[in-house]
């Protein structure tokens, strides 16, 4: 398989207890800097997809270029600018896709004091970069699911031994609707955690919770967090760690030394188990591979899943 794209950073085991208890919903940081351009062979996806049916399925790091009736959307962060956006949403549009988007980089270090704690002001200067750009029909015609806030705030390591605060999340999303009112607000992190601070949700539309081996059966791993999600009036975004998070039955090796992509079986049982309290107002797996996405078995099993996501 590919290996992690140079902007990405792996997040070690955080050894500082949160201010609140931290969820067990941590992985690599998503890659989503640098989208990897489309591939110059027969691998290349033209098939328009069906307009919007269902949720989005798709994940981080994929280019527009590879949506097709299986992936109905992506997720990325480091290569949309103020001159490439409107681009990869047109070709968005034009194939029927969806996208979720993070205006403020890739990297953590964009939004980074040079104690490595988390800056708001610069994390709003990057997200102000696109008051210039007229996203609202995208928006309007549900091409634009929503704003990818910040990754993991609850993740001390990442964040110069300090959490985000759950008050500084609804802040974020606070600033985001000031700009595209119509436009949904996620946090990558579970439910759980979001719900464990005494924080009115008025702004943040959605947490997310991604599923890996480790996390026990997975249709209660959900079940617990769209039980969170709803007791602070909030929807989810699901999705599961096909790179990184099986059990070793697929013997296909992870990018993480010990650790395995997952199995065909794997993906259907825990993409289905994900989608089953139809709570999901989207689904991302982590992360794009074209390797591993390209192998029969792999792409006939998120076929079967992308199928439940547009029911």
């Amino acid at each position: 398989m590919a290996s992690v794209p140079a902007d990405s950073i792996e997040v070690i085991p955080d050894s500082t207890p949160p201010a609140a208890p931290a969820p067990g919903d941590s992985t690599a940081v998503p890659p989503d800097s640098a989208a990897p351009p489309p591939p110059a062979d027969s691998t290349v996806v033209s098939g328009a997809v069906v307009p919007h049916a269902g949720i989005l399925f798709g994940s981080f790091s994929m280019p527009a270029s590879y949506l097709d009736n299986m992936l109905t959307g992506w997720m990325q962060g480091g290569a949309l600018s103020p001159e490439t956006i409107l681009p990869q949403l047109s070709l968005t549009r034009a194939k029927g896709g969806r996208a979720i988007m993070k205006l403020s980089m890739g990297h953590d270090r964009y939004v980074q004091n040079a104690d490595r704690t988390f800056s708001l002001s610069k994390w709003k200067a990057l997200v102000d970069r696109f008051k210039s750009v007229n996203l609202d029909p995208y928006i309007a015609d549900g091409t634009i699911v929503g704003h990818y806030l910040i990754d993991e705030p609850h993740r001390t390591q990442r964040w110069g031994g300090k959490i985000i605060s759950q008050a500084t999340i609804e802040e974020m999303a606070k600033h985001s609707k000031q700009i595209w009112p119509g436009m949904t607000t996620f946090v990558r992190v579970v439910p759980s955690w979001l719900a464990s601070a005494p924080v009115n949700y008025v702004h943040l539309d959605a947490g997310w919770t991604q599923y890996e081996r480790g996390k026990g059966d997975p249709a209660q791993w959900v079940a617990a967090e769209v039980a969170a999600a709803k007791s602070r009036g909030l929807g989810l975004t699901v999705g599961m760690n096909v790179l990184d998070g099986g059990n070793g039955s697929s013997g296909i090796p992870g990018y993480t030394p010990g650790k395995y992509a997952m199995s065909a079986s794997e993906i259907r049982s825990v993409g289905t188990a994900m989608l089953g309290p139809s709570h999901a107002c989207a689904f991302i797996m982590f992360t794009h591979d074209l390797t591993y996405f390209n192998r029969s078995n792999i792409k006939s099993a998120m076929a079967d899943v992308s199928a439940k996501a547009k029911a």
